[in-house]
């Protein structure tokens, strides 16, 4: 599949061409942390998404957020 990551700095707009889905959320991720704006990522049957939202969708960080939870209420019974 192909995918498509597009940023835009002032008035220029940008767009790069990537065959993985993980090289595609990589540059999207690193070119928001270069200061870009409306970073999206559109795959091959025109769907697009923030890299935020992509990577939440892949690796389902909201588990995350849960075992920091369940840790910190082990802390605070500690405590």
């Amino acid at each position: 599949m192909n995918f498509t990551v597009s940023a835009r700095v002032a008035a220029r707009r940008f767009a790069y061409q990537h065959a993985s889905i993980l090289t595609a959320l990589d540059q999207g991720m690193s070119l928001i942390a270069a200061g870009m704006a409306d970073v999206t990522i559109t795959d091959g049957s025109g769907r697009t998404r923030s890299p935020a939202s992509l990577y939440q969708s892949m690796f389902g960080a909201g588990h995350a957020g849960a075992l920091q939870g369940r840790g910190t209420s082990g802390v605070m019974q500690a405590a």
